[in-house]
């Protein structure tokens, strides 16, 4: 072949490729090395049991943390001058069989929100960020893999979060709305979907302006004349059974009053119940003949991540380990007919291991100094800015809640130690001072906008110095894109390894169980 017919050659594969990636991006079509990953065949039994569990903002770093904190809780402290390196202690998914890594761009971003990835998740499409299961226009609905498997095989199916139940990520296995901001309609989904346990947070709807401009009929109320059984006490909760068509929501005196949602795994006082208290009860009430799909979602893995939080984000991947060894649990009875899918939506804050003032060292055991999560910390900053409380009266709390001591106290100020170095007392005496002005007529200039986002400036200055005494860090109070982690246990477990695009955790499903 001479030179001139390999430029031509090369020249139209060139305009090909060009032409293929066009096609591709306006078309919203899968690129081809990941829409390969998906066509993989299984010839094996369908899985009777599939438990799905996303970890809203849980990535490896996530997992990470999460796993070496707990290794220094289960081992005891380390000695600093002798080295930092813990002993890891895996979480309930980390020594599953078969592990891939998953992309999670939309059709908006690279850094993509809860409603368009869990849409790939749920459906197997792309689309805009904000958009719950209907397409790019807002004019087509998708299917959902839950609604697939309850009409064609006739699965149970049960929803369950650690957030609101009508949140993105919920909401993306029974709604389809142009807006995830729409609570009442995706409620009216909820209660029209005929799905049988869901369970989490207060309605988000029961705020909405239908319910209190409108004055349409609460969601809940709805349900119950659809059929469900809806509680929200601990002990109607507990007594739900096999074969309930039930809605468990977080009772009163256990939700976290500023969002409607459970509360912070860090602000638990006791025997609250937890994500794997509804997750073990879900399993109890969908176990049938047939099968039943559930999905899990840790929400406030993502809740932490936004605020940087360090020490609640380790506390709610922990909690959501403990959901995922219920699901384990019932593997464990059932071996040959369950199938245990464990990834993210999407990674949250730019979380890493690693930070500039600690160089190549990492202290995680100065975590555990932190008692109480920022929303707990932030009700303390109210009281300080009504009751006009000194800073040196505030630090005082610091010290009980978070563990930092001021600038001059006895002890280590770097190489992990607790101790405050001048800088960083500075630092929190400004974030203190722009905490004491009410919100509304506080003002942020463009450095103070990167350093406190729209957390309280004293509560995420806080935790942003006590993660890098650890050896913590976070690049954003936005989401990333980072790929997120899937673990795979069960039949065709073996369809989730490699490297692969979220739309196609949606293709294996239905590869896998055949449905149409």
């Amino acid at each position: 072949m001479n030179k001139t017919v390999k430029r031509i050659l090369g020249s139209v594969l060139a305009l090909a490729m060009v032409v293929g990636v066009g096609y591709t991006l306006n078309n919203q079509i899968k690129p081809q090395g990941v829409a390969a990953a998906s066509t993989s065949n299984y010839n094996g039994k369908a899985p009777k049991y599939i438990f799905m569990f996303i970890g809203d903002g849980m990535s490896f770093p996530q997992i990470q943390a999460a796993q070496y904190y707990k290794g220094i809780q289960e081992h005891g402290e380390i000695d600093v001058k002798k080295g930092n390196y813990p002993n890891p202690e895996k979480l309930s998914f980390m020594n599953f069989p078969v592990t891939g890594t998953v992309t999670t761009y939309d059709s908006t971003s690279l850094c993509p929100d809860s409603a368009s990835t869990a849409t790939s998740l749920s459906t197997g499409n792309k689309t805009l960020s904000s958009v719950i299961n209907m397409d790019e226009t807002k004019t087509k609905s998708y299917e959902t893999i839950t609604e697939k498997l309850k009409k064609q095989l006739g699965y149970k199916v049960g929803i369950v979060s650690s957030v609101n139940i009508d949140h993105a990520t919920p909401g993306a296995y029974y709604a389809h709305v142009p807006s995830r901001s729409e609570y009442y309609s995706m409620g009216l989904e909820l209660v029209d979907s005929n799905f049988d346990y869901f369970a989490g947070g207060k309605f988000l709807s029961d705020d909405s302006k239908e319910v209190k401009e409108q004055g349409k009929a609460k969601i809940g109320e709805l349900a119950k004349e659809k059929g469900y059984t809806v509680v929200n006490t601990k002990t109607d909760i507990k007594n739900l059974k096999k074969g309930d068509k039930a809605i468990a929501v977080c009772p009163d005196d256990e939700v976290e009053k500023e969002s409607g949602a459970i509360k912070y795994n860090l602000d638990r006082t006791g025997n609250e119940l937890t994500l794997a208290d509804y997750t073990k009860k879900g399993i109890e009430v969908l176990d049938n003949d047939k099968g039943f799909f559930m999905m899990v979602e840790g929400g406030k893995i993502d809740w932490a991540g936004h605020a940087n939080d360090a020490g609640a984000n380790i506390k709610e991947t922990e909690a959501f380990s403990d959901a995922v060894q219920e699901a384990v649990n019932f593997y464990n009875e059932h071996p040959n007919e369950t199938l245990i899918l464990v990834t993210g939506d999407h990674e949250t804050g730019g979380l890493t291991i690693g930070f500039a003032g600690t160089n190549y060292d990492t202290y995680l055991q100065n975590i555990s100094n932190q008692k109480v999560s920022y929303t707990a910390f932030d009700r303390n900053i109210e009281e300080y800015r009504k009751n006009k409380t000194s800073f040196d009266d505030a630090m005082k709390d610091v010290e009980a809640q978070f563990g930092l001591k001021r600038a001059g106290s006895s002890g280590e100020s770097t190489k992990g130690g607790m101790v405050l170095t001048q800088a960083e007392e500075a630092k929190i005496k400004a974030a203190y001072e722009k905490s004491m002005v009410s919100k509304a007529d506080r003002k942020l200039d463009e450095n103070e906008n990167v350093m406190y986002g729209t957390y309280e400036p004293f509560s995420v200055t806080l935790t942003h110095v006590l993660n890098n005494k650890s050896g913590i860090s976070f690049s954003s109070y936005s989401h990333t894109g980072i790929p997120v982690a899937m673990m795979a246990k069960g039949l065709g477990e073996d369809l989730f390894a490699g490297y692969y695009d979220n739309t196609n955790v949606f293709d294996k499903l239905k590869n896998i169980t055949k449905v149409q």
